[in-house]
């Protein structure tokens, strides 16, 4: 017999909270890699820990407020450009040479629910 709309949806919310939990957790333990670069594009990895990146959708880049959602925090300009098969919780961005520079005004997505802390604070951004 398959699963009613109700229990579908019930299953959605646990899956959601769960998600959440997740990401509260452990997003102190996102690892940021130092900055490098070439001509054109700065470049920076993020390590996610096992518990928030079986929440990456697979086979396909991020959009800004995917990664956000998962609790990477970083300046505006950063794009999830490259999946490495072997390591797909290592999260790889590039964003143009001196984007902050080129654009001082430019604002990060703004992400959608993100868990706050006991006290109701955010971390603030890796850069």
């Amino acid at each position: 017999m398959a699963a009613s709309f109700e229990e579908e949806h019930q299953q959605r919310l646990l899956e959601e909270q769960q998600r959440l939990n997740d990401i509260l957790e452990h997003r102190d333990d996102i690892h940021y890699s130092a900055r490098y670069a070439d001509d054109f594009y700065e470049y920076r990895h993020v390590t996610l820990p096992k518990q928030i990146a079986r929440w990456v959708p697979p086979g396909r880049l991020m959009l800004e407020e995917e990664w956000r959602n998962l609790g990477v925090q970083q300046s505006a300009g950063w794009v999830h450009y490259m999946i490495h098969e072997p390591e797909p919780h290592i999260l790889l961005f590039k964003r143009e040479k001196d984007f902050q520079i080129k654009y001082p005004n430019a604002k990060a997505v703004v992400a959608g629910p993100v868990p706050q802390q006991q006290n109701g604070q955010v971390g603030g951004l890796a850069g």
